[in-house]
């Protein structure tokens, strides 16, 4: 299986790799600008006006488990998201050619 972001449909979609059938959709209320799984956990950067964030989303049910929001000003949005495939995601920033970096939020785990 494979996801991939339908930017102003505000989507993810699961494809089967064999067929590229959609087998699933996750809505979003923002803008979805890159889909990235890390170690079993689904992320996505968002980038909407000129507010942008990283969020940690529940496959099953589509719930925001954890967000960062980023810094707001011109060329500092999320317009992909890509990740090492450990700790660090890289965000594009738009028209203004720059990437940044951004380690991946620890999850909280109870005791």
């Amino acid at each position: 299986m494979a996801q991939r972001g339908e930017h102003q449909g505000r989507k993810i979609h699961q494809i089967a790799l064999a067929t590229g059938a959609i087998r699933r959709t996750i809505d979003s209320n923002r803008f979805v600008t890159g889909v990235n799984w890390v170690d079993g956990e689904l992320r996505h950067g968002t980038w909407e006006v000129e507010e942008s964030s990283l969020r940690h989303i529940d496959p099953a049910s589509g719930a925001v488990l954890q967000q960062l929001d980023m810094p707001q000003g011109v060329g500092v949005g999320v317009s992909r998201l890509e990740s090492d495939g450990s700790d660090l995601f890289y965000c594009g920033g738009g028209g203004s050619g720059k990437v940044r970096a951004a380690r991946r939020p620890q999850t909280s785990t109870a005791a």
